[in-house]
């Protein structure tokens, strides 16, 4: 049984494969990015706006950074959760991310449990409707 689709925006492929692996078991289809502009190219192909259920996306990336991504993520798919994961925490930033509508700042190492407490909570309450 899958419990639909979850995004994981970083730069570095080792961080990818470890979140990957955090969330193994639990039947998620991840999609990967390795930076916001390939997120939005990739949230642009087939039916994936519609159907991801939750992003995880880093900050500090090439090209197309986090913040810019958030933006974007926030104005074309206002519905999908989004949680940022950083290993340079930031309160300013994070302030400023959570009036975006972020669900939740996480400091890299992630830990396991924590990873997958906010990923079953944010897949269970869904997405919201009429941002």
């Amino acid at each position: 049984m899958s419990f639909g689709k979850i995004m994981i925006v970083d730069d570095e492929q080792d961080v990818r494969e470890a979140l990957k692996l955090q969330l193994a078991g639990k039947n998620f289809n991840i999609l990967e990015a390795e930076d916001g502009a390939q997120a939005i190219a990739t949230l642009k192909q087939e039916d994936h706006l519609t159907n991801v259920g939750l992003i995880l996306c880093d900050i500090r990336m090439p090209n197309v950074n986090g913040v810019e991504c958030v933006d974007y993520l926030r104005a074309n798919a206002p519905g999908i959760p989004l949680v940022v994961i950083t290993a340079f925490p930031d309160a300013e930033l994070a302030a400023s991310l959570m009036k975006k509508g972020i669900k939740e700042y996480l400091v890299k190492p992630v830990d396991k449990e924590k990873l997958v407490n906010v990923v079953d909570k944010l897949i269970a309450a869904g997405k919201e409707v009429g941002l």
